[in-house]
């Protein structure tokens, strides 16, 4: 895979083309791969900033940053997302830790609440995050609370 471009931006900063690319893959990925109805556009992404990875042009990887208040009482990311192609590339990893580095840079050194999958906790483990929660569903999926301190 060729090197990823990233970019941290508020909603207002996003072009019509980017919000439509990450609108686009967020429904690829949540909507149709997880097979998962839900209402995505939830009027949290104007208030968080927007985390992408770029190859060649194309949106290979995407998370959002919320500001404490919104989501959780703390800061959190959320909306985690690689496009197939870009699996098991380490983009994934990358994407977390620009996002948790964006965050801190943005929102200052707080904790980091994640609502993860439960299949991806030993993933968000080897980034720092401990489980604060017991599993619950959300839409259909296995989920746990996850913070980073």
């Amino acid at each position: 895979m060729s090197e990823i471009r990233w970019n941290c931006k508020s909603f207002d900063e996003l072009t019509t083309n980017e919000l439509y690319n990450i609108l686009r893959l967020r429904s690829e990925i949540f909507v149709v791969e997880q097979q998962c109805i839900f209402l995505d556009m939830d009027d949290k992404d104007q208030q968080s900033y927007h985390v992408a990875g770029y190859v060649d042009d194309q949106l290979i990887a995407y998370a959002r940053i919320l500001p404490a208040g919104l989501s959780f009482a703390e800061t959190s990311i959320g909306r985690v997302i690689a496009a197939k192609a870009a699996r098991n590339s380490g983009a994934g990893r990358m994407l977390m830790e620009k996002s948790i580095s964006h965050a801190k840079e943005i929102f200052g050194n707080q904790p980091i609440r994640i609502g993860a999958q439960l299949y991806l906790k030993k993933f968000y483990s080897s980034l720092g995050f401990n489980t604060v929660s017991d599993v619950y569903m959300e839409d259909g999926i296995e989920h746990i609370e996850m913070l980073l301190y």
